[in-house]
């Protein structure tokens, strides 16, 4: 019996496990599934809960409900992978797991003490984060008796996971603390590394000018060195600093510790590879997906959805001795919360910026692209329901993995 291991049950873990589950003969491989953690989060709700849109309980579930009948779910920290030797040893009773084909779907977390000040005194007093579970908990909290003055939403540098949750962070904001009547008390900064809203040209365009239609400002280049939580300042490496009220912080994101014990990873703990057949730089039957890998595409889910229809063909053409497909062109779409019961959709790969028009289907849409619509907003809120009964499920998507210019206009 061959083994295959899936390293992390959250979004590319369970659905590859779901896949592999279909494709592989039971009477030959045995599949093993591992996580530290027994909760399943809905991550994009996490940008919800804060302005009350979602309670708490609506973004968990447990992972064993996901996890195919016939694959062993073990519910372990992984102590160390040893690729060369095909092997890893867990924290549970010190198990000992060789495999013969092993995914890496060990994804990302925020690491606050990369930044001198940011994990010290003032988090969770007036410095919150919404990418963690806890943290979006706890700044709504903190939102529900704030009364007004200087909110700074900092993203630290990149990559981080979703790159546009920090925009739809502050576009939501503008419209919770307007319906709250007190907009006219609360000044809005958005900080970021890059020179302007986004990272692809025409997308950064289109959103900074919401931001500036919307009264937040942007501190574009801005790259923070350390934080004063006594004086309640952050300050960029040439010298600016900003004084808040509350601080929104979006820290360095980093790979699991796991994979720079292991000596798997680059200095950011992400396993280099191959952007286009998915399999790692190193190692022929080690495979990464999601936010785990180095690929140069957005670390969100639906690149995840997109990313396992490459590997689960790479995989079995690895299996039989095949050639393997270079298919994965970076794919991914992102529906962008603006405010107000609308809603932005951007669709792009690695060499395509996002351009205007309709999606998936030309004229109809139903979705409009690069521009604010009821509908985009509908199919944010869909995909939650879409996330827990289609997506980590393993089960088809009505669109294409691979980008398509149908309904776009150049």
């Amino acid at each position: 019996m061959k083994t295959f291991l899936v390293l992390g049950a959250g979004t590319g873990g369970t659905m590859m496990a779901n896949k592999l589950a279909k494709r592989l003969d039971p009477q030959e491989w045995k599949i093993i599934l591992v996580d530290k953690d027994e909760t399943h989060y809905y991550q994009p709700g996490f940008l919800f809960i804060p302005f009350g849109f979602y309670k708490p309980e609506d973004v968990v579930k447990t992972k064993k409900a996901f996890v195919p009948s016939n694959a062993e779910f073990i519910l372990s920290d992984i102590e160390l992978i040893e690729p060369d030797a095909n092997k890893v040893t867990l924290t549970s009773a010190k198990r000992v797991i060789q495999y013969d084909q092993l995914l890496v779907a060990t994804g990302t977390d925020i690491r606050p003490g990369e930044i001198e000040g940011l994990a010290g005194a003032g988090w969770h007093q007036n410095i919150f984060d919404f990418y963690t579970y806890a943290g979006s908990v706890a700044l709504s909290k903190f939102l529900s008796t704030f009364r007004g003055g200087r909110v700074v939403i900092n993203v630290a540098e990149m990559p981080i996971k979703c790159p546009v949750a920090p925009l739809e962070f502050s576009f939501l904001a503008d419209y919770y603390f307007q319906q709250r009547g007190i907009r006219n008390k609360v000044e809005l900064i958005y900080t970021t590394p890059l020179s302007g809203a986004f990272t692809k040209p025409k997308a950064s365009e289109m959103l900074g000018g919401l931001l500036e239609k919307k009264g937040i400002h942007i501190e574009p280049d801005f790259a923070i060195s350390d934080v004063d939580a006594g004086k309640n300042v952050i300050y960029s490496y040439d010298g600016r600093e900003i004084s808040y009220d509350l601080l929104v912080s979006i820290p360095t994101n980093m790979g699991a510790d796991v994979i720079g014990r292991s000596g798997m990873g680059d200095d950011l703990n992400f396993v280099p590879t191959n952007k286009y057949t998915l399999q790692s730089q190193k190692w022929p039957n080690v495979w990464v997906i999601g936010d785990a890998s180095n690929v140069p595409a957005s670390k969100a889910g639906a690149v995840a959805h997109f990313e396992s229809d490459t590997l689960i063909e790479n995989i079995e053409r690895s299996i039989h001795g095949q050639a393997l497909q270079e298919t994965f062109d970076g794919h991914v779409n992102c529906y962008i919360e603006t405010g107000f019961g609308k809603g932005l959709l951007i669709d792009f790969n690695y060499e395509t910026e996002p351009l205007p028009g309709t999606y998936p289907l030309p004229v109809v849409g139903p979705f409009s692209l690069l521009k604010e619509s009821t509908v985009n907003h509908w199919g944010k809120l869909a995909f939650k329901w879409i996330y827990w009964n289609i997506l980590v499920k393993g089960l088809p998507m009505p669109v294409p993995s691979r980008m398509s210019m149908v309904g776009k206009r150049a």
